[in-house]
């Protein structure tokens, strides 16, 4: 039975500009946009009006594209739930930015996992572009999913241990799980599966975990918004079906 009123919330525009004035707001009220990278460390509260002379001595604004790239990742995620490729085309810019960014907070394995989701993204914009249609979890879903979480341990632990960064148990763990999770949703939105948003409501909790240990508020915000996305996006995705 189709679910007029939750097709409708999903598609909703209004929801799409909660989300962005959502993390905007909260990350210029946390003065999360005076965060810098310099001098090889990550540095607070400088202002914004001298903000540009860092940037001139070679610092990277590291909160204010942090911020701008959670709005559009956040934007990404909606596109994706209305089943719009747009979506998926944005990921593909947004994870090189992710990238960079989880690897200046000491996530140093990430120039090794973000590939993968680049690639994955990629996938994505070339399956909806040949007309993927949503379907049920089947057994290559399974082996999906499982072997996500092996190759995202992995190459978490790989990468910590060729390029440094934080290296302790928790932390590794959480990165683990997360880019494993993310394995498996990117591999599984490709293909549309109903149950990627399972995996998505999964990741989005443990993320919030990762970025509250990695004092990026930006993400914390974004993940308490995508949790919410995930679960009204399966419903839609299981009762509604294709748009």
């Amino acid at each position: 039975m189709k679910v007029k009123w939750l097709r409708r919330l999903v598609h909703s525009s209004y929801l799409d500009l909660l989300g962005a004035a959502l993390i905007l707001g909260v990350c210029l009220y946390r003065d999360f946009h005076e965060t810098i990278f310099f001098q090889g460390e990550i540095q607070f509260g400088i202002p914004i009006t001298g903000l540009w002379s860092y940037v001139k001595q070679g610092a990277f604004p590291l909160g204010i594209l942090s911020t701008i790239g959670a709005i559009f990742s956040m934007l990404s995620t909606r596109f994706i739930s209305k089943q719009n490729n747009i979506g998926n085309a944005i990921g593909v810019v947004t994870t090189v930015n992710s990238g960079a960014i989880d690897y200046l907070f000491g996530n140093h394995s990430a120039i090794i996992t973000y590939p993968i989701s680049l690639f994955l993204n990629s996938l994505s914009v070339v399956k909806w572009h040949q007309g993927e249609k949503i379907q049920e979890k089947d057994t290559r879903y399974y082996v999906i999913f499982v072997f996500g979480i092996l190759l995202g341990f992995a190459l978490v632990y790989l990468g910590a241990y060729l390029f440094g960064g934080k290296t302790d148990h928790a932390f590794l763990i959480v990165v683990s799980i997360t880019f494993g999770l993310s394995i498996g949703g990117n591999f599984s939105n490709a293909f549309k599966y109903e149950e990627t948003w399972v995996n998505w409501i999964i990741y989005n909790i443990v993320q919030l975990v990762k970025n509250i240990m990695l004092v990026n508020i930006a993400n914390v915000v974004k993940y308490i918004f995508y949790l919410f996305n995930a679960v009204i996006s399966i419903f839609d995705w299981k009762l509604n079906g294709d748009v």
